[in-house]
C-alpha cells in the first residue's frame, strides 16, 4: 500500500541550496519496483557472506595475516564520506518534517521517499549500501582478528531488514536511516583515522559505542510508539510485521551492545579484544595497529 501523491498536497520539503543531477533525476517508483523483484536475493548474498567469512577463517588458520593498511584507509574513508554526505542530505528533510509537520508525520508518512527526491535517493543508497558493507568482515578475516557474533549478526540482519522495509516504504525508516547515517559518519571517520596511524583519545570509542546504544533505544521507542498509534486507530504506513521484526532486531542489538559496553568500559576487566574494522559494531581498545 503506497500513500498516494494527492495525500501530500499540504506536505512541504526543505529548501535545498542545490540538487545533484542524480538526485533530481531519481524516480522512486523504479527503485521500488526493482527492490520488490530482487529483495529476496539478500538471503543468497548473506549465505555467500557466511561461507566466505567462516571459510576464510578456516583457510587463514595456518597462513600469515595480511596487513592491508592502505586498503583499509581507502575503505573506511570511502564509507565515512558516503555516510557524511548521506547524513547531510537527509538530516534537513528530517528536521523540516519534525518542525513543520510534527512527529506523527515523521513516523507514519513516507513522504521522505515518495515526495522528496533528495532523501528518496539517499534512502535507496542507504539500503543498497548494506550489501558492500558486508566487505567490512573481509578485513577482519584476512587480518586474522577476532570475529564475534554481534559483527556478522548485525550485518546480516540489517541488510535483510533494510531491503524488506524498502519494499513496504516503511515510514518509520526515516528515523532509522538518519540515525544510522549520523552514527556511521562518526564511526567510519574514527576507523579511517586509526587506519592512518592517528590515535584519537580512547574516550571517543566509548562515545561512539554509547551513540550506538542510544540508536537502539530510540529505534525501540519509535517502534513502540508507532505500535500504540496503530492500536489507537491512527493511519500509519508501517505494517505490523515490520514493527515486530524491527523491535526484535533493535532489542537484540541493544542487549548485545550493552553487554559489550559493560565488559569494555565498566567492568574493569582488561580488554584484549581488538576493535573490528569499519563496521557498525562496538568499539574496543585497539584495532588498526
Amino acid at each position: 500500500m503506497l500513500v498516494k501523491m494527492q495525500e501530500y498536497t499540504q506536505v512541504t520539503s526543505p529548501n535545498y541550496s542545490f540538487l545533484f543531477n542524480f538526485e533530481s533525476d531519481f524516480i522512486h517508483e523504479k527503485s521500488h519496483e526493482w527492490m520488490i523483484d530482487n529483495w529476496t536475493w539478500g538471503f543468497y548474498y548473506c549465505g555467500i557472506y557466511m561461507i566466505l567469512i567462516f571459510g576464510g577463517q578456516f583457510l587463514m588458520q595456518n597462513r600469515p595475516r595480511f596487513d592491508l593498511r592502505g586498503v583499509l584507509v581507502i575503505w573506511n574513508t570511502m564509507l565515512a564520506t558516503f555516510s557524511i554526505v548521506g547524513a547531510s542530505r537527509m538530516v534537513p528533510e528530517f528536521f523540516h518534517i519534525l518542525t513543520q509537520h510534527g512527529i506523527y508525520h515523521s513516523v507514519c508518512v513516507p513522504s521522505f521517499i515518495e515526495l522528496d527526491k533528495v532523501s528518496g535517493f539517499w534512502t535507496f543508497m542507504f539500503v543498497l549500501s548494506k550489501l558492500p558493507e558486508l566487505g567490512d568482515t573481509i578485513f577482519i578475516v584476512l587480518r586474522k582478528q577476532p570475529l564475534i557474533f554481534l559483527h556478522w549478526y548485525h550485518h546480516i540482519t540489517v541488510l535483510l531488514y533494510s531491503w524488506f522495509s524498502y519494499t513496504e516504504y516503511s515510514a518509520s525508516a526515516r528515523w532509522f536511516i538518519v540515525m544510522n547515517y549520523c552514527v556511521h559518519s562518526i564511526m567510519y571517520s574514527y576507523y579511517a583515522l586509526r587506519a592512518m596511524g592517528y590515535r584519537p583519545p580512547k574516550q571517543i570509542s566509548m562515545v561512539i559505542t554509547f551513540l550506538q546504544l542510544l540508536q537502539m533505544v530510540i529505534g525501540c521507542a519509535v517502534n513502540f510508539w508507532v505500535l500504540q498509534l496503530i492500536q489507537g486507530g491512527a493511519k500509519c504506513h508501517v505494517t505490523p510485521l515490520n514493527i515486530k521484526l524491527s523491535i526484535a532486531m533493535y532489542f537484540s542489538y541493544f542487549m548485545l551492545f550493552a553487554r559489550f559496553f559493560y565488559k569494555a568500559y565498566l567492568s574493569g576487566e582488561k580488554r584484549t579484544t581488538k576493535m573490528p574494522t569499519g563496521s557498525d559494531y562496538p568499539l574496543s581498545k585497539s584495532k588498526v595497529h
